[in-house]
């Protein structure tokens, strides 16, 4: 075999490693190798409710969602059916891409994490009715004050993706960048490892990149197929990184995150990736939701637009 030959075994490519994956249903045209979503936290200053949420999204014309596992209880408690949602997004053309809860499955305390890994069953199977394939696995309900041992971590990460493949929703190692014990990429880069298995997947986002000091030279070391979806926003340069926090992040291109830097090493790595805007600035939240999906979708066009 020679050198080409191997490269081509390995992915390394260049025609692979920028190449979409022909697996993903096109649904609207997308620049390069990303789609555009929108997470409804963004959007979420009214408290709108979960259908008001679905219907600006697409509106606005994004791709797809994410959504709030907790936004998805409170329409089901007030007597919506997810089969009639399913049909909007179907006729909307609009794909969950992620979801959003916080399930207690990475604790210590067996019965706490007995029940988050019954929390977690529950809205996996749940958000599986809406054609969702994947959710958020944050460190929720994790007591700071002692060190986590990610070997452990690993552990019942692999068997939350166990449980991910009974449901068909595969869960996403997310880190908190403000957390005092899951904050890097480099702890969720171990975690991964230490589960040894081939769906793992780590949700990374821009802010938590920067605001945990991870910073972004890590995302040149990773293979495509552990990344899905990103959460995609900026970051002011007039607040120390320690004193930052979610209520000020930025629209993409506002900011003076490395976007562009971030953008090439995810189209890099092959594969396609999902920008979901995730934003939480209460002077964004004055202003009509559906002019800032608008605006939010317009910057994150630009950024990609401006690559080479």
């Amino acid at each position: 075999m020679n050198r080409r030959d191997v490269l081509k075994t390995m992915g390394l490519t260049t025609g692979l490693a920028i190449a979409p994956q022909l697996g993903f249903p096109k649904k609207k045209e997308t620049e390069g190798t990303f789609k555009y979503c929108l997470n409804t936290s963004t959007i979420s200053g009214q408290k709108s409710g979960l259908k008001k949420y679905l219907e600006i999204v697409a509106e606005a014309g994004y791709d797809g969602v994410e959504v709030w596992v907790q936004d998805v209880k409170d329409y089901k408690a007030q007597g919506g059916s997810l089969k009639t949602m399913k049909k909007f997004l179907d006729d909307s053309h609009l794909e969950i891409y992620d979801a959003i809860g916080f399930a207690p499955w990475m604790v210590d305390d067996d019965e706490q994490r007995k029940a988050g890994f019954e929390q977690m069953k529950m809205e996996m199977e749940m958000m599986a009715e809406l054609g969702c394939a994947r959710i958020a696995a944050p460190s929720a309900g994790v007591k700071p004050g002692m060190p986590l041992d990610l070997l452990k971590v690993g552990e019942r990460y692999k068997q939350l993706l166990d449980l991910g493949r009974q449901t068909g929703v595969i869960p996403q190692l997310e880190f908190w960048g403000s957390s005092p014990v899951f904050y890097s990429m480099g702890q969720a880069l171990m975690a991964a490892a230490a589960a040894n298995d081939p769906d793992v997947k780590i949700l990374p986002d821009v802010y938590h990149l920067f605001r945990g000091n991870s910073g972004f030279e890590c995302l040149k070391m990773v293979n495509g197929n552990i990344i899905d979806v990103i959460h995609f926003n900026d970051y002011p340069s007039t607040i120390p990184r320690e004193e930052q926090k979610d209520k000020d992040r930025l629209y993409p291109g506002d900011g003076v995150a490395p976007l562009k830097q971030i953008l090439t090493d995810l189209a890099n790595m092959g594969g396609t990736k999902v920008l979901s805007l995730e934003l939480f600035n209460p002077e964004y939240w004055k202003n009509d939701p559906l002019s800032i999906a608008k605006t939010g979708l317009e910057k994150m066009r630009k950024v990609v637009a401006s690559l080479p």
